[in-house]
């Protein structure tokens, strides 16, 4: 056999050559914290299926966002667990909603020193944990669950969201929430949205602590089909979404 006319093993040797090489790295700021906080609670409550993961109430969340920002982690991302919640998850965009309450209480203690963003989406608030409103077939009505997106990343906007970040896989869901704020006078706020969210069990823990599993059906009629990767598409190139997650 003849010799390899390349060896790239020869860079992957030894721990400082795949440090010399490496082309990703890590670091403190790449980091956004995940963090829940739940109304109707006197003390942060753990979450049995992430250990070391709390429902904060609002005193709690307030001092780890603290900690957090001294430890340098430049964002945090915030999901409410509201004590009422209805077919429309009226308490999304309520002024005086868990979330809403959390961002100018945040944006008080921190200021600018830290990124603020707010998860935008329905299944923590509506009473059928779906992402969306249903329609009388009880199947999520995109154009109906936009109307309510909009309305949520303003109410978070002017709460003092940095970042709105929409989860629900609606089509067109980025283009309303970016027109609605604009409208409303918030062209700096951020939009980072999922570009490809898979039904998957794997969010299993996370409805656990944002206690947003759906009461009846699933989401794979609104989430990505595991066996068919949005890089796979079969629409034609021309109709593809291009560009980066991040929407300013």
């Amino acid at each position: 056999m003849g010799f390899p006319e390349q060896r790239p093993r020869r860079l992957r040797r030894t721990p400082v050559l795949r440090r010399l090489v490496a082309e990703a790295r890590i670091g403190v700021d790449d980091l956004v914290a995940p963090l829940f906080v739940k109304e109707g609670i006197d003390a942060p409550e753990p979450v049995a299926s992430m250990p070391g993961v709390v429902q904060h109430t609002q005193e709690s969340l307030r001092k780890e966002v603290r900690v957090l920002a001294d430890l340098g982690i430049p964002a945090v991302i915030l999901f409410g667990i509201p004590a009422r919640k209805d077919e429309r998850g009226s308490s999304a965009d309520d002024p005086d909603g868990v979330v809403q309450v959390a961002l100018r209480n945040l944006r008080d203690d921190v200021g600018d020193a830290l990124v603020l963003m707010a998860d935008d989406c329905l299944d923590e608030y509506t009473d059928h944990g779906h992402c969306g409103i249903l329609d009388r077939r009880g199947e999520v009505d995109n154009d109906v669950t936009l109307e309510r997106y909009a309305a949520i990343a303003v109410a978070q906007a002017d709460a003092g969201a940095d970042v709105v970040a929409p989860s629900g896989m609606m089509d067109g869901q980025v283009g309303a929430i970016r027109a609605a704020l604009d409208a409303a006078g918030h062209a700096e706020t951020a939009i980072l949205a999922y570009s490809a969210k898979y039904a998957s069990a794997l969010y299993g823990p996370f409805r656990d602590a944002a206690e947003c599993a759906p009461r009846s059906g699933d989401r794979r009629g609104y989430q990505m089909d595991p066996p068919t990767p949005a890089r796979r598409s079969r629409r034609p190139p021309s109709t593809w979404s291009r560009g980066p997650t991040w929407s300013w």
